[in-house]
């Protein structure tokens, strides 16, 4: 899947590199994210990239859910309004590893969404956090 036309941002702020499960019946998205040093936050010094970054993993996780919940249309913007007790048992997210982003909605309205987001390097889970988000009807008069 091309995620230039799922998510609103433009290189090299895509971070995710693929969608592996949508489950729209269960409310649920898979992402994987490769480190590499062509990644734009990847730290050469500690040869990865901050486990801080775990939380933008999320929200673009987030935001392909959200392209298909609207039914596949164009990308509409979003907003991270914040992460209750983002835990993460990483000093880094290390070069070559591939890691997986799991999102489920675990409440919804029109606007604001509340996601528990987890992270899993070979099926251990490394990060965890609950991501609430709002995505504006009209995000334009949100944006100036």
């Amino acid at each position: 899947m091309d995620l230039n036309n799922i998510l609103p941002h433009d290189k090299p702020m895509i971070l995710i590199d693929d969608i592996l499960e949508i489950d729209m019946k269960n409310q649920f998205v898979k992402t994987s994210v490769t480190i590499h040093e062509d990644k734009i936050f990847f730290d050469k010094e500690i040869n990865g990239i901050s486990p801080l970054a775990g939380i933008e993993f999320m929200a673009q996780t987030i935001g392909c859910y959200a392209f298909y919940k609207a039914g596949e249309t164009v990308p509409k913007i979003g907003f991270l309004l914040g992460t209750r007790l983002y835990e993460n048992s990483l000093e880094k997210f290390e070069n070559g590893k591939t890691y997986t982003v799991t999102a489920k909605e675990i409440y919804g309205d029109n606007e604001l969404v509340s996601f528990e987001c987890l992270i899993y390097n070979e099926n251990k889970e490394v990060a965890k956090a609950t991501v609430n988000a709002f995505q504006p009807q009209n995000a334009g008069e949100y944006i100036k």
